[in-house]
């Protein structure tokens, strides 16, 4: 067991009392008034949050998820540098052999000493979207929806998200039938209108995938994916918030709509996260970075570099909302929508998954399980023994 005296505490709510919490294995034991544990941590520059959570991320520091599924362990050990402790890496539309080599990555488990972020199973962002929306998809590898095809998607396989077009033929029963299983599906690259949006979510869609991109566009006589999606207030929605995929305004038309409790920030990082410009993959995809902006050579966006503390800052910016409002959507949110019940919040009983975050919002140190996995060059961390 050890102790932490902490500057605050937001679990993501500010804790108004005390900041001081108490571990003991790999749970958070009890928060506030108490003595020290004969371990204890003096972090008192230093605010106290819940690890983040990213429910997309195509790969990092030099490694694409679909080129290379085996890497999530690498990868895993290297995102608490950015204050993540748990993440879905995810597949983009590819061959159904690289989806089953990923799952079996995962179904293999961490390797002997891992020390990383937590990875409770993958997104699978595709192959059933729609060609119209492809993004940086390759078209060629787009699947009609099969029963068949996902036999094996089962959470105990790891796949624990889907990303589908729910307009697409055949996408209905799919819906159902992932959800069913517990599987959360997602709508995205997607062309479908008000109406068939609705019929995905009352098959069992619970989110939208990178909200406003990819998807038809908001039209005063017809609302789209998007509106089907804000104006139904139990369907999440993640948002890639680097100022580019997003016009701000948006973003604040966005919250506006409970965005507190339904908005997820996601990264939607390539292999290029971590590194510096230049030419990486994605998939069977080239793209390259300039100016921290990831475009194929046609200009399309295709995923990004964003940083979890840079999206922070920018949905605050945007939307004037509180340090502990922004903090719910890479924590609190996510955990939600994953059924994450042990995570995603300070509190007692909970897998102890936090950050210590500088008054400038900086990455200081980064706790997985109870388990101290980064601290920054420049964190003046103190253990005390007694």
């Amino acid at each position: 067991m050890f102790s932490l005296d902490a500057r605050k505490i937001y679990l993501p709510e500010p804790f108004n009392q005390e900041a001081r919490i108490s571990v003991q294995e790999d749970r958070i034991y009890q928060l506030g008034d108490q003595e020290k544990a004969l371990r204890h941590l003096n972090a008192l520059k230093y605010d106290l949050v819940p690890g983040f959570i990213d429910i997309q991320i195509n790969g990092a520091f030099g490694s694409d998820f679909s080129s290379d599924p085996k890497s999530i362990w690498e990868v895993g050990k290297k995102l608490p540098e950015l204050g993540i402790s748990a993440f879905l890496p995810t597949i983009i539309t590819s061959s159904f052999s690289t989806i089953y080599e990923a799952l079996e990555a995962w179904q293999a488990g961490a390797p002997e000493g891992y020390h990383g972020a937590y990875i409770p199973g993958f997104h699978l962002e595709g192959p059933f979207l729609s060609p119209k929306k492809h993004g940086a998809h390759t078209i060629a590898n787009l699947k009609l929806p099969d029963p068949k095809l996902i036999e094996e998607w089962q959470l105990e396989n790891g796949v624990r998200m889907v990303t589908i077009a729910p307009e697409i033929p055949g996408a209905k029963n799919l819906i159902l039938t992932l959800a069913q299983r517990g599987v959360v599906v997602s709508a995205g690259h997607s062309m479908a209108d008000l109406y068939q949006t609705k019929e995905g979510i009352s098959a069992g869609i619970r989110a939208a995938t990178h909200l406003f991109n990819a998807m038809t566009p908001i039209h005063h006589r017809e609302p789209g994916l998007v509106m089907a999606v804000l104006d139904h207030d139990p369907t999440m929605f993640s948002l890639i918030c680097d100022g580019q995929h997003v016009a701000a305004e948006l973003v604040r038309m966005a919250w506006l709509y409970n965005g507190k409790n339904r908005m997820i920030l996601i990264s939607d990082a390539i292999a290029a996260l971590g590194l510096p410009e230049g030419v990486y993959q994605l998939g069977e995809q080239s793209i390259q970075i300039q100016h921290q902006i990831a475009r194929l050579e046609d200009g399309t966006l295709a995923g990004s570099v964003l940083e979890p503390l840079t999206a922070l800052k920018n949905l605050m910016n945007m939307t004037r909302c509180s340090l502990s409002e922004g903090i719910t959507c890479w924590t609190k949110n996510p955990a939600s929508l994953l059924n994450l019940t042990d995570r995603g919040e300070i509190k007692p009983g909970s897998i102890a998954d936090f950050v210590l975050m500088s008054v400038d919002q900086e990455i200081a140190a980064t706790f997985v399980r109870g388990e101290l996995v980064y601290q920054a060059p420049w964190a003046d961390l103190k253990w005390e023994f007694t």
